[in-house]
């Protein structure tokens, strides 16, 4: 890829497949060129023959080509197993002129699956509000990947729905679930009335005592929803998910709200610290490529 990929872009081509694929294999173009070398970027469908096992899965053609025996390599054999927790709460449609948090989030879902997909590892997604909204299977399959990135598509397409975000309760639902050690990743803002730190972490301990390993992508536009930064003049702010609205100018309580901001996230840092669970902010006027590399940072350490 000539330049990295933007928000317009996702907009614009309104495939999903193809930018994620296109995401996938710049950032792996760039793995190579980079001090990241480290990281296992070769993917492989097939795995040597050992003697005495069935030859009933043997690749014949792979051996007329290398007189080697390998055995093609089925769901089954699996390195890892991927739960995506994506948060499709309305605060996640914000900015609202290029739904900025959910575009990125769904962008990054559909890189990861691709990613996963390409190193033989099973992957399922979870859209979540206050609920489940919907939940796949976990597969490595790439007819499987394909439903995925439609889905993902599809949920772009997408107009939010009122209702607000309960992170906690659905934690402690897909803890109960998931019947094998996992990866679980969550795309989320972590803004909702029902959630504070306490109830999040509670959640989290949930799958953690499940022997779960958990990465979290803390999704914000930074510019605002951090600095808030707003020129100085009168506006109207709207709680997307409850509707209430509040007049104001921005110096009247912007001191305040990036204490209370900040506040909130030093918190959800220390106890993702405490309980060794991998927290990355990202800001979605960042390149993809920092989820990406996170990823692959949390995969060795699960391997």
């Amino acid at each position: 890829m000539k330049k990295p990929l933007t928000l317009a872009d996702v907009q614009k081509f309104e495939n999903m497949e193809f930018l994620a694929k296109q995401l996938v294999e710049g950032f792996i173009t760039g793995l190579h060129q980079s001090p990241y070398h480290g990281f296992s970027v070769e993917f492989s469908e097939h795995r040597l023959y050992n003697s005495g096992e069935s030859t009933r899965h043997i690749d014949w053609k792979v051996f007329a080509r290398t007189d080697k025996l390998f055995v093609k390599r089925y769901e089954e054999e699996t390195n890892l197993r991927c739960h995506v927790l994506l948060d499709v709460s309305p605060s996640m449609y914000y900015p609202t002129e290029n739904n900025g948090k959910i575009t990125f989030s769904a962008l990054c879902t559909a890189a990861l699956a691709t990613l996963l997909r390409r190193q033989r590892d099973a992957v399922g997604i979870v859209t979540f509000t206050d609920k489940i909204e919907l939940q796949t299977p976990v597969r490595s399959t790439a007819s499987h990947l394909h439903t995925l990135l439609l889905l993902l598509q599809k949920q772009l397409q997408e107009k939010p729905v009122a209702k607000d975000t309960n992170v906690a309760e659905v934690i402690h639902q897909i803890a109960q679930q998931i019947p094998k050690r996992s990866l679980v990743v969550i795309f989320s803002d972590m803004l909702g009335r029902h959630d504070n730190t306490e109830a999040i972490f509670s959640a989290l301990q949930h799958l953690k005592h499940q022997n779960h390993e958990v990465l979290i992508f803390h999704v914000m536009d930074r510019k605002t929803e951090e600095e808030f930064d707003f020129a100085e003049r009168p506006y109207i702010f709207v709680d997307v998910e409850s509707g209430q609205e509040l007049k104001l100018q921005p110096s009247q309580v912007r001191e305040q709200y990036k204490a209370a901001v900040e506040g909130f996230k030093q918190d959800l840092v220390l106890k993702c610290g405490q309980y060794k669970i991998d927290f990355v902010p990202v800001d979605i006027s960042e390149p993809f490529d920092k989820v990406l590399y996170s990823y692959l940072t949390k995969r060795a350490k699960v391997r």
